[in-house]
């Protein structure tokens, strides 16, 4: 915006100053060709001049004066550059373009004494000082709106510099505070989780009601440990990219997850099928990769029905490594497509079959994803299913 102020500005000081500089030349050819009028007149029918208007001090280098008599006949000229074109009575301001450049005004010369047109008397000047001038200024504008700009992009990165602050501030202490919180809530939920063990180890001396009680926070207590791990994964993700790489097999990789996940597939009467290029090399982080693809299969277990299909499918393409993994299952509604990564987001109809979720688990997907310089997208029609493509780079040779 701040361009096109400058530019905007500079094209109306350029118009300006051109048009008052172009009038102040006319005026000057117009007082010249005044003057070269008024000494001359008719004699026995021939136009003249007087001689003492004749000094070439009277004019520059760069102009020229032209009487002609009325039949556009020169009779005399002073100065050595004349326009090309012939005489033109009904033109008062001519300009050539062509080389030299030159402005012309004609003027009537009349008679002393009856008023009557006797001849013309034309003024030329050339615009090479002109064009200099003009040239000058554009360089001149040219060059303060560079300045101008590249002083107000500096100050405005400044600004924005001195604005962010305190927000990246807030955003650090609240990533710090993030991760903080959940290590510290690892040793407590650790304590209630193992003496919930032990209580439910002997449920011979409990009432029936105690026994669910403790069930539930049995039950509570694994959902806060997955998502005090969750969050603690997501601050370290936020924090910094993969330190250790490593040669990682992916197709291995999936292939383990898939067997691992393939009983509870057979319990809900899922059909969970693979097809796996073999040995497809990446270099990346193991655990990482698992907890990535490990989301997205729960993900696509958890919300397809009894009598689904849940696919996982890895090829390479060119220089990366492709992989998808499609389901029958609920489907998204194309106005949730946009908001699915996001930290804490659920679709109300996500809820119908699991409400164990806790919402981060495709933003962990895509944050492991993206530090393993890959891409993550997802493509679903509601009823019918979703499919999640993930891109990876692959080993370079």
């Amino acid at each position: 915006m701040f361009a096109l102020v400058m530019s905007g500005f500079a094209i109306a000081v350029r118009v300006v100053f051109v048009r008052n500089l172009k009038q102040q030349i006319t005026d000057r050819l117009t007082v010249l060709g005044q003057g070269a009028a008024a000494n001359a007149e008719l004699d026995h029918g021939q136009l003249q001049v007087e001689d003492n208007f004749l000094i070439q001090d009277s004019i520059n280098q760069s102009q020229t004066l032209e009487w002609f008599d009325r039949q556009k006949k020169l009779v005399k000229q002073q100065g050595n550059h004349s326009p090309q074109a012939p005489l033109n009575p009904q033109a008062t301001v001519e300009i050539q373009a062509q080389t030299p450049p030159m402005q012309s005004i004609t003027l009537p010369i009349l008679s002393h004494e009856t008023d009557e047109i006797i001849g013309y008397v034309r003024v030329s000047q050339l615009l090479d000082e002109f064009n200099e001038t003009i040239f000058q200024l554009d360089i001149g504008l040219g060059m303060g709106v560079i300045i101008g700009i590249i002083l107000s992009t500096a100050g405005s990165i400044w600004l924005n510099q001195q604005a962010m602050h305190p927000i990246e501030t807030s955003f650090q202490r609240l990533r710090q505070f993030t991760a903080d919180a959940s290590h510290e809530l690892r040793s407590p939920l650790m304590a209630i989780s193992s003496n919930v063990e032990v209580a439910l180890k002997y449920p011979d001396g409990m009432r029936t009601e105690d026994y669910e009680v403790i069930t539930a926070i049995a039950s509570a207590t694994e959902q806060m440990t997955r998502l005090t791990e969750d969050l603690l994964l997501l601050a370290r993700t936020d924090r910094a990219t993969l330190v250790l790489l490593a040669p990682v097999n992916l197709s291995q990789l999936l292939n383990q997850l898939v067997q691992v996940y393939q009983s509870q597939a057979q319990n809900k009467q899922i059909a969970l099928e693979t097809i796996l290029e073999p040995s497809l090399i990446l270099n990346g982080d193991v655990s990482g990769l698992t907890r990535a693809f490990t989301n997205l299969l729960q993900n696509a277990l958890r919300y397809t029905p009894s009598g689904g299909k849940v696919k996982v499918e890895a090829l390479s393409l060119s220089h990366q490594i492709q992989v998808t993994v499609s389901d029958t299952g609920l489907g998204i509604a194309p106005e949730h497509l946009e908001r699915i990564f996001e930290r804490f987001w659920q679709a109300d109809q996500a809820r119908r079959y699991d409400d164990s979720g806790s919402g981060l688990g495709l933003s962990i997907s895509q944050a492991i994803v993206q530090s393993h310089k890959g891409s993550i997208e997802v493509k679903s029609q509601p009823g019918e299913g979703s499919c999640f493509t993930v891109k990876l780079p692959l080993k370079s040779s």
